[in-house]
């Protein structure tokens, strides 16, 4: 039977649950890492759309199946939207059917990784080497030959198509 009572609680726990992920998140963007590109929160403001500001930099993720990039097979460079850092090619993007863009590696040297312990479970989150944006999550259930899934919000980049020869 539900009441008023499993309604509060219900709610209670819930409210709870986001806090504590939020807290969690800020503490890894928090962390004492530092990085080549460092603006104020104003200056990130600034050159950043709302959603990428809430993405790249207070690590929140984007609705699945709502980025253009989920969905762009035209050969290609995926940048970091913060920094313009090469981060991804379309050469290592496969459709996961998880409704984000999601590569099977990044390009050398483009993120960086750390542990992700928020919602109770631990996950690599990545994030670019150069400006420190949040970008997704790795997780091992991809395709050969790594056997990795970069699950990413696409609006954490920007894509530059290849130029014709």
């Amino acid at each position: 039977m539900t009441t008023r009572r499993f309604f509060l609680f219900s709610g209670t726990a819930l409210l709870a649950t986001a806090a504590l992920g939020r807290f969690a998140r800020d503490s890894v963007a928090a962390s004492t890492e530092t990085f080549e590109i460092t603006r104020t929160e104003a200056e990130w403001k600034a050159i950043l759309t709302e959603d990428q500001f809430r993405i790249l930099r207070q690590e929140d993720t984007e609705r699945p199946f709502t980025s253009a990039l989920d969905t762009e097979k035209r050969k290609g460079i995926f940048q970091c939207a913060g920094c313009d850092l090469p981060v991804y090619s379309s050469e290592t993007k496969f459709d996961s059917g998880t409704g984000w863009p999601s590569f099977w590696d990044a390009i050398e040297g483009g993120i960086g990784r750390r542990e992700d312990t928020s919602f109770f479970m631990t996950r690599v989150e990545c994030h670019c080497r150069r400006c420190g944006g949040h970008f997704g999550h790795i997780f091992d259930d991809g395709p050969q030959p790594t056997g990795m899934r970069h699950c990413i919000n696409g609006m954490a980049l920007t894509f530059v198509p290849a130029t014709a020869a």
